[in-house]
């Protein structure tokens, strides 16, 4: 960590990246991005806060978020302040609307946990087809003749339907290029059909996306628009040997007609990252069931996405505080906003018309 007397720009983690000695819970950081910025000083959060309080705001230029929640409430007293970071691209748990009116940008590491999410995806989707789990449990159990039940099948000629076309549904779809499927299809109203088209996949409604797929992959943000986009009516359209993943948010899919689904066996399986109610602290009631596979929002998590979404993060810090316009932000509205660009003007020390 950067310490760095009387610096002009303080950035503050939250204290979750830490443990209770205050060691960093993870490798890299990124924080070498940081290293001979001298108007640039690293700090930490004294303590973790499932929201984020206006006091522990106070003298910050940015915060770089990792799991608390940002709020109306939280930016009360952010004068000083001038962009939160989320570690990572989902931003549910910061109120976006409400950093705009701060004149606060709001940040996500675009890109950086791309490659991570799909190569994960890919490792469940073999992992679920070949029995992985099951296979494995038989010979910690010594029930090697069950072997004949499980019979599993190739990626080959299945097809891949993407529900949501961002950056990692995007990867999603390059990477499986090699794995002789049929063409992807992509549910997403937001990307135009020839978009899709230029990666190679077909544009379609959800419902076909659901009626067709044998892999239904959630890679959409939770929003007002895909809360519960895929609830009871949506998994009954499903095929019977379609699986379903999601390592977006858990609010995207209904947990209860998931259960139902997968205790009744009206879908081959799931593989799930992330919850309604997280952290999950108690044995999960998907646990009970044989044909899913479960990740506390951690599948993709390797030491190069954590360098790459710090090295992101930070490089948008240090590129605010040398007046320079980041990448990844959710609000950029602001930039043409004469009360924010007088904020980012006095707590650099740039003159206005040189800011980016």
């Amino acid at each position: 960590m950067t310490d760095i007397e009387h610096a002009a720009f303080r950035v503050a983690l939250t204290a979750d990246f830490y443990d209770e000695d205050g060691n960093s819970k993870f490798d890299d950081l990124g924080l070498a991005v940081f290293e001979g910025c001298d108007d640039v000083e690293v700090t930490k959060f004294d303590e973790h806060r499932p929201e984020i309080t206006s006091d522990q705001l106070t003298g910050c230029a940015g915060v770089v978020v990792l799991t608390p929640q940002v709020t109306a409430a939280s930016l009360a007293q952010s004068d000083e302040l001038l962009a939160i970071g989320r570690f990572g691209v989902g931003y549910d748990s910061v109120d976006v609307d409400a950093c705009t009116a701060r004149d606060v940008l709001a940040m996500i590491t675009a890109g950086a946990v791309d490659r991570p999410v799909a190569e994960a995806t890919i490792g469940w989707m073999i992992a679920l087809t070949h029995h992985m789990l099951p296979k494995d449990r038989m010979i910690r159990t010594g029930q090697w003749d069950e072997r004949t039940q499980y019979m599993g099948c190739e990626l080959r000629d299945r097809t891949l339907g993407v529900v949501g076309l961002g950056g990692i549904g995007r990867k999603l779809v390059s990477l499986l290029q090699g794995f002789g499927m049929r063409q992807p299809i992509v549910y997403d109203p937001f990307v135009p059909a020839s978009v899709i088209e230029e990666l190679g996949a077909r544009s379609v409604t959800l419902h076909e996306l659901l009626t067709t797929a044998d892999f239904v992959s959630v890679h959409c943000p939770l929003n007002d628009h895909t809360r519960g986009l895929i609830g009871a009516n949506e998994i009954a359209q499903m095929k019977s040997d379609s699986y379903l993943l999601n390592t977006a948010r858990g609010g995207i899919v209904d947990e209860q007609a998931l259960f139902d689904a997968l205790q009744e066996k009206r879908i081959a399986g799931a593989a799930l990252d992330c919850f309604e109610v997280e952290p999950v602290t108690e044995p999960h009631r998907f646990g009970e069931l044989d044909n899913v596979i479960l990740a506390p929002h951690s599948i993709a998590w390797t030491f190069e996405l954590f360098r790459d979404i710090g090295r992101t993060a930070c490089r948008s810090m240090l590129d605010l505080s040398l007046g320079k316009r980041p990448v990844g932000v959710l609000n950029p509205e602001l930039f043409e906003r004469s009360s924010f660009r007088a904020k980012w003007s006095r707590i650099t020390g740039i003159a206005e018309e040189s800011l980016g």
